[in-house]
């Protein structure tokens, strides 16, 4: 059962509606996302206490990221660069996570792998950002839409991040990123191929 549009959509739709009669643009909504979200990882990065802020400013950071698409329905304002520029302060903010939880987790956490996994996570974060921005590019916007499950997107998931550095599950949380994070950007690698090759037949097949 599919329930559209997700739930921290709607819930972005009704907060963000009293920002429509103002000079706040989407982009600048955007922009807040971003700080809030590079802000959450340089806490998570020193570790302790300071983490379970950085975690909370992740979250926050993850719920604005929608407030702006909202923003920019109610005010007609919807734009390519828009939709660029929030793939992109999203790839940022969330690649930076992964380089914050890494550093900030310890050395000595994971056989002392936490901020090689970190990187690695976050390598494969960039990487899929990239190409879905690719995709975007050469077949719309709504081939990089995520599949959605009673009210909820896979990326929603990340909200997690707040819980789980809360309860010090980190640690755990890092590792299995790294290895979800680059299945996920191959499997990525393999629809952009996909889309490439049924894209090259049907162009053969019209010439």
């Amino acid at each position: 059962m599919n329930i559209s549009p997700p739930w921290d959509q709607r819930i972005a739709g009704v907060l963000v509606r009293p920002l429509a009669a103002t000079t706040i643009t989407p982009n600048h909504v955007t922009t807040v996302s971003l700080l809030l979200g590079v802000s959450g990882a340089v806490l998570l990065a020193q570790g302790a206490a300071a983490a379970y802020w950085g975690a909370f400013l992740y979250m926050a950071a993850q719920f604005v990221d929608h407030m702006d698409g909202e923003l920019a329905r109610q005010t007609g304002q919807t734009s390519e660069f828009g939709h660029k520029y929030d793939h992109i302060a999203g790839g940022i903010f969330e690649t930076a996570l992964f380089c914050g939880i890494g550093i900030g987790v310890g050395a000595d956490a994971l056989n002392g792998w936490a901020t090689t996994l970190g990187f690695v996570a976050a390598g494969a974060v960039a990487a899929t950002v990239t190409i879905r921005l690719e995709i975007s590019r050469r077949f719309g916007n709504d081939a990089i839409d995520q599949p959605a499950l009673l009210g909820f997107e896979i990326e929603d998931i990340m909200y997690l991040v707040g819980p789980i550095a809360w309860f010090d599950g980190l640690a755990v949380f890092l590792l299995l990123a790294s290895i979800g994070l680059p299945i996920f950007m191959i499997v990525t690698i393999w629809d952009f191929i996909g889309r490439n090759k049924a894209f090259q037949r049907q162009a053969d097949g019209n010439a």
